[in-house]
């Protein structure tokens, strides 16, 4: 929402990278809507009618975050009473949003950069192979150049996701755009509480 140049801007490049397939890095400060604009990227794309799944890989413990992603096999461990799908089964076709991956751990980043080449993975305690067709979105409030000469993020997934790049500006960087969202989310609270405010 908004009328700034920066706003025009960054809606140019959400049409730019939703009319290819690539892989898509999005930078930018927390709050500055990320996970929006890469949605946005889904539904101007021609994924639109699959699946867009979110995930944001700080806030889920390292030893649990894998599964999440790349699901587990009945009896692979304690407590696997079930095939799980992971969430890039979940997302096959579609759009795989990874919030915040410069919080990703190491091993997990090798497996990520497997998906990103052959478009497969094992799942824990397969013995096969999973194949899914994923257009990855991931999404950084750091500088993942500088995680990756400090070796804290791989090299070769960081040029795998870097293939479209987008930075969105901050919030103080578009003022004029504050009056226009501050209408915005008083129109769609007063909806819900039911109040009239169609003359602002």
């Amino acid at each position: 929402i908004g009328q700034s140049q920066a706003k025009e801007r960054v809606d140019r490049l959400i049409d730019a990278a939703a009319a290819y397939d690539s892989s898509v890095l999005i930078f930018g400060e927390s709050g500055s809507g990320k996970e929006l604009v890469a949605r946005q990227i889904h539904q101007r794309g021609k994924r639109r009618d699959k699946s867009f799944v979110a995930i944001n890989c700080a806030a889920i413990p390292e030893n649990l975050i894998e599964s999440e992603l790349f699901g587990f096999r009945k009896g692979s461990f304690t407590g696997a009473e079930r095939n799980k799908p992971g969430l890039f089964e979940v997302a096959d076709g579609g759009t795989l949003f990874l919030d915040e991956i410069n919080n990703a751990p190491l091993a997990l980043q090798a497996k990520l950069l497997r998906v990103l080449q052959d478009g497969s993975f094992y799942p824990t305690g397969a013995t096969e192979p999973v194949h899914v067709d994923v257009r990855v979105i991931a999404a950084s409030n750091r500088d993942v150049a500088a995680a990756v000469r400090d070796s804290a993020f791989r090299k070769d997934l960081y040029y795998r996701l870097d293939v479209v790049r987008l930075h969105l500006p901050p919030l103080a960087a578009r003022r004029g755009d504050i009056p226009l969202l501050a209408l915005h989310f008083l129109r769609r609270h007063a909806a819900q509480m039911k109040r009239d405010v169609s003359k602002l």
